[in-house]
């Protein structure tokens, strides 16, 4: 099989969760000994980095890319309200990464083409011109469901742009939806949102896998450290950060005060970096994410808006930690809860929960061998990979 991938960002390094959703896709082909070609666009927040990747890397993906300028522009942006045309799509089309599918296509014979995310699906056009190859979309998210979210957070005028972003955005995701040949669904919530969407071609779910040998697990000295890692210039992490330690963290400490609360995360913002709240420590970007996790016990993941699967959730629970979290930041885990994570929305629930797991030592510690017992029954990336693969055979 030979299969093209088309990524809206490199795949490595993982500074995030959507890179390394898309390198699992990757590597799984890799190691399936796919013959593969990834073409990808880079960004300003999302560089190509060549020194990054080693030589078997380059030798096995063929890896090519063009930039492509995404930051918003204010006149584009304003004259965009009098188009029908999607802003937030339209932000990542290129005619030179066009010219570069298009190319590559004439240059083989792909059997699948994959495209990761929404936002490289203006390109299918130019794809079914030259190709017969089966096009597989795989929705990272539901992107419109994502904005209505954000929408709702907005204010004043820029709530009624916001608004007509998401009405766009809404159109061109429902228009678009039966252009493919297969849609690979990150979650099962996805997967029924697309069909009530109007989806009409085969979905199959596909979640965010990992190889669990790179995640070792190794018992901290401490058992009171509480933390979250992410990136923070999410901005659905800034808002669930600062809701934490507005509304939860005095409340832990009045209860619990030998508690600790490390925060990690590249692109950490200044208000963050200078809050005095007590036994806050702010990390920022961490080395290894996998020792950061281990070096900690309790994982908050505290999301009032977003959409998807959340990367950092299942490296958590690979690694044996407790997670608690929004049902929001859980949403697309095939979890159960009080059993293999917690699920607390108030700020109350919150607080409650996290001062509970810091005095319950063996709950906290059973909770985290459940959650890994979860990650290596549901989420090893090998079967997910395999399962894929016999989805683009099948379509």
């Amino acid at each position: 099989m030979k299969v093209l991938q088309i990524c809206l960002k490199p795949p490595f390094p993982e500074v995030d969760g959507g890179c390394k959703a898309i390198n699992a896709f990757t590597q799984g082909f890799i190691d399936n000994d796919i013959e593969l070609k990834v073409l990808t666009i880079s960004t300003i927040k999302h560089p190509f980095l060549k020194e990054s990747l080693s030589d078997e890397y380059l030798e096995k993906t063929k890896i090519e890319h063009v930039f492509v300028d995404t930051k918003v522009k204010a006149i584009k942006a304003l004259g965009n309200l009098a188009s029908s045309k999607s802003y937030n799509v339209e932000r990542f089309y290129s005619k030179e990464f066009e010219a570069l599918i298009i190319k590559t296509i004439h240059a083989s014979d792909f059997d699948v083409i994959l495209l990761e995310s929404l936002y490289v699906s203006n390109y299918v056009a130019a794809i079914r011109a030259c190709s017969k190859a089966k096009i597989v979309f795989r929705a990272h998210n539901i992107e419109s469901e994502l904005w209505k979210r954000n929408a709702l957070d907005q204010k004043g005028i820029k709530k009624l742009y916001v608004n007509s972003l998401v009405k766009k955005l809404t159109n061109y995701e429902k228009g678009s939806l039966n252009s493919f040949d297969g849609i690979a669904a990150i979650t099962a919530n996805d997967k029924a949102l697309l069909k009530q969407m109007g989806c009409t071609i085969p979905v199959a779910v596909f979640p965010f896998g990992i190889n669990m040998t790179d995640y070792q697990l190794k018992e901290s000295q401490s058992l009171n450290k509480v933390f979250h890692i992410g990136s923070m210039d999410w901005t659905p992490n800034q808002k669930g950060i600062k809701w934490f330690l507005n509304n939860v963290w005095n409340n832990v400490i009045q209860e619990f005060p030998k508690a600790e609360l490390n925060l990690a995360g590249r692109q950490m913002p200044d208000w963050i970096k200078s809050n005095k709240k007590t036994n806050l420590n702010v990390l920022g970007k961490v080395d290894s994410a996998i020792d950061f996790i281990n070096a900690n016990n309790i994982m908050v993941v505290p999301l009032l808006t977003g959409g998807g699967m959340r990367v950092k959730i299942i490296e958590g629970m690979a690694l044996g930690k407790i997670v608690i979290a929004t049902s929001i930041a859980a949403e697309g885990i095939n979890y159960t809860k009080n059993k293999n994570i917690v699920i607390a929305d108030s700020p109350q629930e919150m607080t409650e929960a996290i001062v509970y797991y810091l005095t319950n030592k063996q709950k906290q510690l059973e909770i985290g061998r459940k959650a890994r017992e979860l990650m290596e029954q549901d989420y090893d990336n090998k079967k997910i990979v395999a399962n894929l693969l016999s989805f683009f055979k099948k379509i």
